[in-house]
C-alpha cells in the first residue's frame, strides 16, 4: 500500500476533486456493543449519503461497497457509483438497521480476513469488467474497518491474518474504533485529522487505527472526510511571496520565496445541493461555486495556480462587505513528490508566515496567476484574494471585490447618541438573547438532511427490491470464496452539541464591516 498516492500510470487530466478512490466499508459487528452503535451509524450514513449523492458537479466519490462481518461475512452492497444511488444505499442501511442487536453469536477469527480479502477480489473483478468500457481514475482501494472491539487487538488479528495476502491495489487500510463514551480523557485523534499509525511489521505497511465517539455527530464528521480532496500527488497553489512583503524573511527580490500549499475547502456550497433556498437559482450551472480558486488550482496536472502576494493590508482595513464566494483553507502541502527536506523547510517558512501574520494584525493582499494564456490573444480577467491568519497552522483564502465589481453605496454614519426610550426598549431584547462566545455549526440544523432524503423517496412497500432491479446478493461462509456479483450491474449499464475535536473554530482576524468608499 502507497498510502496518500495511486498506482496509475500518470496523472489523470480530470478536475483532481473526482480523484477519490474507491472505497471498502466493513462493518464489523459484535453484540451486544451493536445494539447501542446500530441507530447512530445507519444515521450518519444515511445523513453522509443524502449529501454525497447529491452534490451537482465532479463526483467525489467513484465506487462504494459495504460489508458485514457478524458470524460470517457478508456483502450487503458490491461496488456502485455513488452520484444519484441514494435509493439503493438507504435500502442498504435500513438492512443494517435490522440485524440482530441482541443475544450472541459464535464469533470467527477468519471473518474479518474473508471480508478484506473477498472485497478487494471483488473489486479487482469489477475493475476488469469496466476497463473495456470506461477507464477508472483509480487502480487502488481504500478499506475501512468500523468496529466496537478493541482497535489494537483488530490491527493484531489484521495483521497476522493478512501476512500472506497481495495487497498491491490497497492504497489504505484504516481501523477504526467505536467508543462506547466520550473521549475527553483519551489522547486520541481526530476523525478529521491524519491520524496515528500503528506500523505493521508483518505486512510491510501501515494500518491506520483511530477511534471515534458513539454519536451522529462524530460519525458523520469521519465520513465527510470523505469528501475531502485527499490526494497527495502534487501541491496545489503556489503562494508567492517577495522580500518586500516580510523583512524578516530575506530573499533577493528578484527570487521571491514560494510556499507549496494543499487546498482545502471549508464548507460545501448550497448552490451544488438540490432543492436548497440558495441552490435553486443555479440549477442550470452544475459546476456551481466550483468556477473559483479550487477550480483553477484543480484543472492542471503539470503546473501549479499561483497566488502572488502584492500587499499586506492591517486586519482592521477589510470591510466584510467587500470578500465574496466560497471560503477556503491553505496548509503547508504534503505532496509526497517533495523530498523530506524541502517539506521540512516549507512548513517551517508556512508556520513563520502565520505567526508574522498574527504579530502583526496584518492580511494579505494576492493575485490569482493565470495557468497560462492559452490560445488566445485576450488578457484574462485576473482574482484577487485576502489571505487570513488564525492560531492553528492554516491560512484562510477569500476572494476579495475588485473596482469592476463594485456598485455605488453609502454608508450614514451613525449618531453616537440614540434616544432614550428606544435605547432602553432594544437593550432589553438583547439582555433576553442567550450569548455565545464562538458560533458553532454543529448546532445549528436547517433539517438539509432530511429535505434531501425526501427528494429520494420511494413509494412504501417492500424493504428489499425484487432481484430483477437489484445486484445479486452475496454471501460467502467460511471458505473465502468470491461469488462474482458484477453481471447484473454490468447488464443494468451502471459500471462506471459540544463541537468534537478537530472542529474547533479557527477565527481568522477580520472585522465584521468598515466603512468603504
Amino acid at each position: 500500500m502507497h498510502p496518500g498516492r495511486t498506482t496509475g500510470k500518470g496523472p489523470s487530466t480530470h478536475t483532481q476533486i473526482d480523484q477519490q478512490p474507491p472505497r471498502l466499508l466493513i462493518v464489523h459487528i459484535a453484540l451486544p456493543s451493536w445494539g447501542d452503535i446500530c441507530a447512530n451509524l445507519c444515521e450518519a450514513l444515511q445523513n453522509f449519503f443524502s449529501l454525497a449523492c447529491s452534490l451537482m458537479g465532479p463526483s467525489r466519490m467513484s465506487l462504494f461497497s459495504l460489508y458485514m462481518v457478524q458470524d460470517q461475512h457478508e456483502c450487503i452492497l458490491p461496488f456502485v457509483q455513488v452520484k444519484g444511488n441514494f435509493p439503493r444505499l438507504q435500502t442498504c442501511i435500513s438492512e443494517l438497521r435490522m440485524l440482530q442487536r441482541e443475544g450472541c453469536f459464535r464469533s470467527q477469527g477468519a471473518s474479518l480476513r474473508l471480508a478484506v480479502e473477498d472485497g478487494l477480489q471483488q473489486f479487482k473483478q469489477y475493475s476488469t469488467h469496466v476497463t473495456t468500457r470506461a477507464a477508472l481514475t483509480y487502480t487502488s482501494l481504500e478499506i475501512t474497518i468500523l468496529t466496537s472491539q478493541p482497535g489494537k487487538e483488530v490491527v493484531k488479528q489484521l495483521e497476522e491474518g493478512l501476512k500472506d495476502t497481495d495487497l498491491a491495489r490497497v492504497r489504505r487500510l484504516q481501523v477504526v474504533e467505536v467508543t462506547k463514551g466520550i473521549l475527553e480523557h483519551v489522547d486520541s485523534v481526530s476523525p478529521v485529522e491524519d491520524p496515528s499509525n500503528d506500523e505493521s511489521s508483518i505486512l510491510g505497511t501501515d494500518i491506520d487505527l483511530q477511534t471515534i465517539d458513539n454519536d451522529i455527530v462524530s460519525m458523520e464528521i469521519f465520513f465527510k472526510a470523505w469528501l475531502h480532496n485527499g490526494g497527495t500527488d502534487q501541491e496545489q497553489i503556489h503562494l508567492l511571496l517577495s522580500s518586500q512583503c516580510f523583512s524578516n524573511i530575506s530573499r533577493p527580490r528578484d527570487n521571491p520565496m514560494c510556499l507549496k500549499c494543499d487546498l482545502q475547502e471549508r464548507l460545501l456550497s448550497p448552490s451544488l445541493l438540490p432543492g436548497t433556498a440558495d441552490g435553486s437559482l443555479r440549477m442550470d450551472d452544475p459546476k456551481g461555486d466550483f468556477i473559483t480558486l479550487y477550480q483553477m488550482a484543480s484543472q492542471s496536472s503539470t503546473s501549479h495556480y499561483e497566488l502572488q502576494v502584492i500587499k499586506a493590508l492591517k486586519s482592521s482595513g477589510l470591510c466584510e462587505s467587500l470578500t465574496y464566494g466560497l471560503p477556503f483553507i491553505l496548509r503547508p502541502t504534503s505532496c509526497w513528490q517533495l523530498d523530506w527536506d524541502e517539506l521540512e523547510t516549507n512548513q517551517q517558512h508556512f508556520h513563520a508566515l502565520c505567526h508574522s501574520l498574527l504579530k502583526r494584525e496584518w492580511l494579505l493582499l494576492a493575485k490569482g496567476e493565470p495557468l497560462g494564456p492559452g490560445h488566445s490573444q485576450r488578457i484574462p480577467a485576473s482574482t484577487f484574494y485576502v489571505i487570513m491568519p488564525s492560531r492553528s497552522l492554516t491560512l484562510l483564502v477569500k476572494a476579495v471585490a475588485t473596482r469592476e465589481l463594485m456598485l455605488p453605496s453609502t454608508f450614514p454614519l451613525l449618531p453616537e447618541d440614540p434616544r432614550d426610550d428606544s435605547l432602553k426598549n432594544v437593550e432589553s431584547m438583547l439582555d433576553s438573547l442567550e450569548l455565545e462566545p464562538t458560533y458553532n455549526p454543529l448546532q445549528v440544523q436547517s433539517h438539509l438532511y432530511s429535505h434531501l432524503s425526501n427528494i429520494y423517496a420511494k413509494p412504501q412497500g417492500r424493504l428489499h427490491p425484487h432481484w430483477e432491479s437489484r445486484a445479486p446478493r452475496k454471501q460467502t461462509g467460511y471458505t473465502g470464496t468470491t461469488t462474482t456479483v458484477l453481471l447484473k450491474e454490468k447488464a443494468e449499464g451502471k459500471v462506471g452539541k459540544e463541537m468534537p475535536k478537530g472542529w474547533e473554530i479557527n477565527i481568522y482576524r477580520a472585522p465584521v464591516i468598515c466603512q468603504v468608499l
